[in-house]
């Protein structure tokens, strides 16, 4: 049996909708993860146009191999995983996170609410492919629950999590964007019950979403950023698709970027913690290094990719971890990154610390970074990377970190080229102590890619 995945992406599959990720699909590689569980499995999906049709496909093929099934409905993909976690064997989220509207994906949770691990998804491919899904005798076919109080819970639970009274006592001003995705359902809610003012944008759940394209970048957020700023908020919030990632914009509009995010929040969690593990991946900023090792926290990088992350949490029994994407997981509550404790987290720092979110990120270690692309095709990209790996081993004395890609650390920052795990790209990323040394480090890590590719 070979290693190479024939549907499994980074985190689950995701195809566009009914053309590859028909009902038919959906409801056999459901069969083939029901085999594998044998127990009860949590259902739920985004607010895409072809969720509700998924979900029901993928309930009958967990029914059919037997598992017990327990509908959650349309809510973000961490209340999933939570649910999971507490209460149930297995379970299956419907989204495409921040891709566009005509595509769609599914999730497969382990027990632990985390994605399933790599041996699961191959004997799951290899059922599918292969052999056969087990196919339960009639009187064990598995029956349909649901549970429509979880969302409530997993707010609740989030805030029993936080100073909720500080929070109450600062009067906050929030605007937040869920772009008419899954957290539309807990985001407004979670704000006004810890006694904020919030307004809303793009908080009805709609798969056209026709506000703004699901992924929270700054060029997609322009109207949360002038609405934070005619309103004089605090602080203005963004979430993606399956609401997983947040992202915010200070009280003068600035888009903040996810590192910053992670450092403030790595910052709070150690203090109140006195200290502890840290994970991120080996695409984070240096901040991330030296805030831990002012606050006695030790940091463990792992490849790019959240569910990594994840899994080393649960391994080391971690304090804090995420991606420098907005994507923040806290392992005490939910073990995949999770925008509900985020928000909650974020809100109680501004209202503890008393400064504004400007504030707190001039507070942090000056970085500067730049990111770049450039094409490479797929059988090309293993030998463009050791080559330049050999090059830099034999011509200076910078260190080299292999963990995912070639990072090249050197005295006044770092520069890391790693192929994407979806298309035909390198990913060139930089961070130096001037914008100009960044741009120049990415510059030079293109030209290493261009010097080994054909």
């Amino acid at each position: 049996m070979s290693n190479e995945k024939r549907l499994f992406g980074t985190f689950g599959v995701r195809r566009t909708a009914n053309d590859v990720l028909t009902p038919e699909f959906a409801t056999r590689l459901a069969a083939c993860y029901g085999t594998q569980i044998q127990g009860t499995v949590a259902v739920g999906g985004d607010t895409r146009t072809s969720s509700p049709m998924l979900i029901e496909a993928v309930k009958a093929g967990l029914l059919s191999s037997g598992c017990d099934v327990v509908d959650l409905g349309i809510l973000p993909t961490p209340g999933v995983q939570y649910a999971v976690r507490k209460y149930y064997d297995g379970g299956v989220m419907i989204t495409a996170s921040h891709n566009p509207p005509k595509y769609n994906g599914i999730k497969f949770l382990d027990e632990y609410g985390i994605g399933i691990p790599d041996d699961m998804e191959l004997a799951i491919e290899e059922l599918y492919f292969d052999s056969e899904p087990k196919r339960a005798e009639w009187n064990e076919i598995g029956q349909i629950y649901h549970n429509d109080k979880i969302i409530d819970e997993y707010v609740d639970e989030a805030i029993s999590k936080v100073d909720a009274e500080a929070i109450r006592e600062a009067n906050l001003k929030v605007v937040v964007d869920c772009g008419s995705g899954a957290g539309a359902y807990t985001a407004p809610y979670l704000i006004r019950k810890l006694g904020c003012d919030v307004t809303t944008l793009n908080c009805q759940a709609d798969g056209f979403f026709p506000g703004r394209d699901p992924e929270p970048i700054e060029e997609n957020l322009q109207e949360l950023i002038s609405v934070v700023k005619e309103l004089g908020a605090d602080i203005g919030l963004a979430h993606d698709g399956d609401a997983d990632r947040t992202i915010c914009i200070d009280e003068k509009g600035n888009f903040v970027l996810g590192d910053k995010t992670f450092t403030i929040v790595e910052k709070q969690m150690l203090k109140e913690n006195d200290g502890g593990i840290i994970v991120t991946t080996v695409a984070t900023s240096q901040a991330i290094y030296d805030i831990a090792e002012e606050y006695n926290g030790e940091v463990i990088a792992t490849a790019v990719g959240d569910l990594l992350v994840a899994r080393k949490l649960h391994e080391k029994d971690g304090l804090f971890g995420g991606e420098e994407n907005g994507g923040l997981i806290f392992p005490d509550f939910v073990y995949g990154r999770d925008a509900v404790m985020t928000v909650a987290k974020i809100l109680e720092i501004l209202a503890l610390e008393k400064k504004s979110l400007s504030e707190l990120v001039a507070e942090l270690p000056v970085y500067y970074a730049s990111k770049t692309k450039i094409e490479c095709p797929d059988e090309q990209k293993q030998n463009v990377m050791s080559s330049i790996a050999e090059e830099i081993k034999n011509t200076t004395d910078f260190e080299l970190d292999l963990t995912d890609g070639v990072k090249i650390l050197k005295a006044d920052g770092w520069v890391i080229i790693r192929p994407s795990g979806t298309e035909p790209i390198f990913r060139c990323f930089a961070e130096s102590d001037s914008q100009d040394k960044a741009d120049e480090m990415t510059e030079w890590g293109l030209s290493l890619i261009k010097k080994y590719k054909k």
